[in-house]
């Protein structure tokens, strides 16, 4: 059996090659290549993701700050609430692109993982009683806000958790 093209067997592992995400529409405009290597840039965010929001976004010239993408995105959260009786919680919108959310979650829970200042986060709203999926929205729209801020500063994610003594 021939595996298919980009796949190496390793043992009983599948291991994807970097060569399937070289994407010719983004290495050949500038603009967009830039993005894709300062969003790669931020701990937790893979190529996957990267490719999804520059599309979603139009190369970031569709939203003007990240609330508006968060909102889009459906992980701004929204109050719940029919005049001065009926008040819920807090709840995201259904309405949302499913598949950048999917790819948002999974971001999300590496960077808990991997990044040291989102981790004492979460751990710290978790202390504090937060519902764990809660915290990891949150984690979400911080990325969301991590991203934004690398393209509109254009220059590439600094780990400032690193020099805090």
């Amino acid at each position: 059996m021939v595996p298919p093209r980009g796949f190496v067997l390793q043992g009983k592992r599948i291991k994807i090659l970097v060569t399937i995400y070289d994407n010719p529409v983004i290495d050949s405009e500038e603009k967009l290549s830039q993005q894709y290597k300062l969003i790669l840039s931020i701990p937790g965010i893979g190529m996957q993701t990267a490719i999804y929001l520059i599309m979603a976004t139009k190369g970031f010239d569709d939203f003007d700050n990240w609330r508006q993408l968060a909102c889009y995105a459906g992980v701004a959260p929204f109050p719940y609430q029919s005049g001065t009786s009926i008040r819920g919680r807090n709840k995201v919108h259904p309405l949302a692109d499913k598949k950048l959310k999917s790819l948002l979650n999974m971001c999300a829970i590496v960077a808990i993982r991997h990044d040291k200042e989102l981790k004492t986060y979460y751990t710290r709203k978790v202390e504090e009683g937060k519902a764990k999926l809660l915290v990891i929205n949150n984690v979400r729209g911080k990325l969301l806000a991590r991203a934004f801020a690398v393209i509109n500063r254009n220059s590439p994610f600094i780990n400032t958790c690193k020099f805090a003594s």
